[in-house]
């Protein structure tokens, strides 16, 4: 693939494991409880598997966007990309974790655009996508670590 005409990233430090985490990200059917960016997802985490998300950028009309699975590997990242404008602009997205230490970790979302149409990307599209992968980025993070102090509280009884 050609070189990306613009990169929209978020990253951001998060005080849980990389499963609490990839427990938040890879459980599409829960994303409607947590996420601010895709209020509603249906699909499987599978190599070619076709997932049908509603976008819900600040300031835009919602609008579901059906992306391929590219990758993904558990505990690290997912990729998926879709096309638009009749082929001519490509988007890839990302989730990945980068493990810091047993109980932290840096979490990244972002797109990578390609092709002549992404160079009309207006200014404040592109900064309200900054909005959205930061309010998606602190909400894994708040999931994360509610989800592990609610695992960790647990009795050791009622994990057997």
């Amino acid at each position: 693939m050609a070189k990306a005409v613009f990169r929209i990233e978020h990253r951001l430090g998060i005080a849980a494991p990389p499963e609490m985490i990839w427990k938040v990200i890879s459980d599409l059917e829960r994303w409607a409880e947590w996420n601010p960016l895709y209020v509603r997802a249906e699909g499987q985490l599978r190599i070619g598997g076709q997932l049908s998300l509603t976008e819900a950028i600040p300031g835009r009309e919602q609008k579901v966007i059906t992306p391929s699975v590219v990758d993904w590997v558990p505990d690290a990242q997912i990729l998926w990309r879709m096309s638009e404008t009749f082929g001519f602009l490509k988007r890839l997205r990302y989730f990945e974790i980068e493990k810091l230490s047993d109980e932290g970790c840096i979490f990244a979302n972002g797109e990578d655009w390609f092709g002549r149409p992404a160079r009309y990307v207006a200014p404040s599209h592109r900064r309200a996508m900054r909005e959205a992968f930061a309010a998606l980025g602190e909400a894994v993070r708040d999931r994360a670590i509610q989800l592990w102090r609610s695992e960790a509280a647990e009795p050791i009884s009622a994990k057997a």
